[in-house]
């Protein structure tokens, strides 16, 4: 998978711990850090995850409802990985956008945490929801 990952756009790698940059707005207006962003073959296919921290998630104190967080979701599909793949030499068959209110290891559990996933496939300049 390393190879995946290099050969990724230089500007993916370097947003792994980046703070979204203020023209990215989600639907919601709420605050998010994109903390993770890599290529992943292990489901059989090329994925493009991006993992995003998004506190107002969050069950006990959070402001944001998932069918909300669902549109932001779609948003950054669209408005940020889209644009990833576009400037790629690799063209992942799904995209995948993970919220969580807390920083959270990749395939770690924490029953703590609130997450939401969802998949898209990229199709001619769309995020096409898989709803899996």
């Amino acid at each position: 998978m390393s190879a995946l990952f290099f050969s990724l756009i230089g500007c993916a790698a370097q947003a792994q711990t980046a703070r979204l940059p203020k023209s990215v707005d989600v639907p919601s207006h709420q605050p998010m850090s994109l903390t993770e962003v890599f290529l992943d073959d292990t489901p059989g296919e090329i994925w493009l995850r991006l993992r995003f921290v998004a506190p107002e998630i969050a069950r006990e104190s959070g402001t944001v409802p998932h069918h909300v967080a669902a549109q932001d979701m779609e948003h950054l599909c669209a408005h940020v990985a889209l644009p990833m793949v576009a400037q790629s030499e690799v063209v992942p068959q799904r995209i995948a956008i993970s919220l969580s209110d807390r920083v959270v290891d990749f395939g770690a559990r924490d029953v703590r945490a609130t997450q939401y996933f969802e998949t898209y496939r990229p199709e001619n300049g769309a995020c096409v929801w898989e709803g899996l």
